[in-house]
């Protein structure tokens, strides 16, 4: 097998990976899975698509993520392994698109307007 890569974008999280085979170690900018993410919650969100196509130990995983937080960095990892398990194999894609990983999250943070302190709010109206 050779090498696959993929990316996968959240917020302002960008997961670019490198898929070889191996034996399930996924490093994270250097650093060990566990290590990265210390949360069972946040490492179950990122092995999900392997999880659901029965892979969790077949391949190696090198990470290169930047930007975001926590939450939107693992999610971002998730879509770019679930974009790079369909790379893999075709026939993943009905099980990942159905439930869900395939899509990626459009949501991002509006900008600030000016005149104004956040995105939507507004100063307190003074009548005189």
């Amino acid at each position: 097998m050779e090498l696959i890569n993929a990316v996968g974008r959240r917020k302002t999280a960008v997961a670019r990976i490198y898929v070889s085979e191996g034996k399930g170690n996924i490093t994270i900018n250097e650093r060990p899975f566990e290590n990265y993410f210390p949360t069972i919650q946040l490492q179950n969100t990122v092995k999900q698509p392997l999880v659901l196509v029965g892979l969790t130990d077949k391949f190696d995983i090198k990470v290169n993520l930047t930007g975001g937080g926590f939450k939107g960095q693992a999610e971002a990892l998730r879509l770019a392994i679930a974009r790079a398990l369909v790379k893999y194999n075709e026939e993943y894609k009905s099980i990942l698109r159905k439930n869900g990983l395939l899509t990626r999250d459009p949501r991002e943070v509006e900008r600030k307007k000016p005149g104004r302190p956040k995105a939507r709010k507004r100063f307190q109206f003074s009548k005189r």
